[in-house]
């Protein structure tokens, strides 16, 4: 996920797209990859996915700290956005927009969205989006009346669970991260939690930290 992310980023391409179910790990990728961005890249975020399609130009002129008037016209609004954006272009900046929570938008609003993409100039693309969401984004944007939007997907990826394997790999890392012995877990307690928690990370940390409380409660060192 972490390579076709950066290589979408690193290409002159517009959209990218992350998914996954609840606890696989978005949130902690996006972290990570954007502590590593270049400092000369502006990055705004937009999490209030639930809003009318008539404000999200507005909500992305906040976020890039564009002053404007409230009473301004939805095309008002994207002129504004297209001069900032050539304004940083000039001064060799570039501009990534992530929409975290992305499986919200309506139609309406991810074609606002698709036609940010026009925003470029003749060579280059004056703004990058990274959408980022749960399962539901993939079906939706596969509607009837979506398909441009599809197709402007240049880099994707989704972020299933672990399998019994790398779940053992996953709870022998952060022991050992912790200090702890790598045979804190024996093979049929990981084998359980896979089974609970069918390899999503954030399940895993949860069961695998009762464990610990439970198993410090009896003084059991394993």
């Amino acid at each position: 996920a972490l390579s076709y992310l950066e290589y979408g980023l690193s290409e002159n391409i517009g959209f990218l797209m992350l998914t996954g179910e609840i606890g696989t790990g978005k949130t902690t990728l996006l972290k990570y990859l954007l502590n590593r961005m270049p400092p000369d890249t502006d990055v705004a975020f937009l999490f209030n996915t639930s809003l009318y399609s008539r404000d999200l130009v507005q909500v992305i002129l906040d976020r890039f700290d564009v002053e404007f008037d409230r009473s301004i016209s939805q095309a008002q609004a994207l002129e504004l956005l297209y001069e900032d954006l050539i304004h940083r272009y000039s001064k060799g900046r570039k501009v990534l927009l992530v929409i975290d929570e992305a499986q919200n938008l309506s139609a309406t609003a991810l074609e606002e969205i698709r036609m940010l993409s026009n925003l470029q100039t003749d060579e280059d693309m004056l703004l990058k989006i990274m959408i980022i969401g749960q399962p539901e984004l993939r079906d939706k944007i596969r509607e009837p009346g979506l398909e441009q939007f599809a197709q402007r997907i240049a880099a994707s990826y989704h972020l299933a669970g672990m399998d019994k394997k790398e779940t053992a790999l996953y709870i022998a890392h952060r022991v050992a991260l912790a200090g702890g012995s790598t045979d804190l877990f024996t093979e049929p307690a990981m084998e359980k939690i896979f089974e609970v928690s069918q390899g999503i990370p954030r399940i895993i940390n949860l069961v695998c930290e009762a464990a610990l409380v439970y198993g410090y409660a009896d003084e059991k060192n394993q």
